[in-house]
């Protein structure tokens, strides 16, 4: 099947800061994809771009086959995109608000909207200026969601959220990709992205540091916490590709990739060596050892 977005080598500068560099991600339908990362790193740079709103100083965006920076008012009007800080006319009801987008869209548009505010418990008449962030925020992935668009770009949507709206939004994602749809999720509600994400990419300093099904990033990484002997400092060499290490005392927690079985008993046997744990490490511990570690060690 074809992409439904796509970003081919995009880098973007700020001056003398490198925003994007080279960054190549890929949109499969029936997929969320969780683009995960600091504040600064990059994210929502690129979705601004894949959106049509920057120009790429190199490198091209593409959405539904369609040049971003070219026909960015079209692929805005087919896709749903809820931003970070989205913009609503506080003068507008709730119902109002609905009606006046509605008009950029076919009609069940205003049908499917007032089902989603709805169900998010929103008054129809209450004005969207004495709202809470939490509410407005509502509004926003209601208007996203109501014309039941191919691809939905979230800039952080469940910002505000209380904690049940929040899990039950992000789990309609599961839904919206069972019907074939995409969804771009940039979230730094990283427990709750491993409930949904088919596929995570990781952005540090405007990098792509991996793109990668979840499933198999989880099952290819292991974190390892070993205990050395009293008076030792050093390790064997660890059965695979060092991610991330620290060493409080004599205990070290390391995270490893292409984990080596065949080398545990060995390195379980080396001199320095007291102890060592294994598990299955979380989305979480993965990510902090992709944000902490170290860059040029692992390329």
């Amino acid at each position: 099947m074809s992409a439904i977005f796509e970003l081919r080598n995009v880098t973007k500068r700020f001056g003398r800061q490198v925003a994007l560099d080279n960054v190549n991600l890929v949109g499969e339908p029936g997929h969320v994809i969780a683009l995960l990362g600091e504040n600064g790193a990059g994210k929502s740079t690129a979705i601004r771009i894949l959106l049509g709103l920057l120009e790429p100083d190199g490198g091209s965006a593409r959405v539904h086959g369609l040049d971003a920076w070219i026909h960015g008012e079209e692929i805005r009007r087919r896709v749903g995109y809820v931003p970070d800080r989205p913009t609503l006319y506080d003068w507008m009801t709730v119902d109002e608000m609905g009606w006046f987008c509605g008009g950029f869209y076919e009609r069940d548009f205003v049908e499917n909207y007032r089902e989603r505010v709805c169900h998010y418990g929103l008054p129809l008449k209450k004005k969207i200026g004495t709202m809470s962030k939490g509410m407005k925020a509502k509004v926003s992935l209601a208007l996203a969601m109501s014309h039941e668009p191919e691809l939905l770009v979230l800039d952080e949507p469940t910002s505000g959220l209380d904690p049940i709206v929040r899990r039950e939004f992000l789990e309609s994602m599961v839904d919206v990709a069972a019907a074939g749809r995409t969804v771009l999720l940039s979230s730094h509600q990283i427990n709750e992205v491993e409930r949904v994400a088919d596929t995570i990419a990781i952005i540090r300093h405007g990098r792509l540091e991996l793109v990668e099904p979840l499933a198999e990033l989880k099952e290819s990484i292991r974190e390892l916490t070993v205990t050395l002997r009293n008076g030792a400092t050093v390790i064997p060499q660890t059965p695979g590709t060092l991610i991330y290490r620290v060493q409080q005392d004599r205990q070290i927690r390391l995270l490893v990739r292409d984990f080596e079985e065949a080398g545990l008993d060995e390195f379980r046997r080396g001199d320095n060596v007291g102890s060592v744990e294994v598990r299955h490490p979380s989305l979480e511990d993965i990510y902090v050892g992709f944000m902490q570690g170290d860059i040029e060690e692992r390329n």
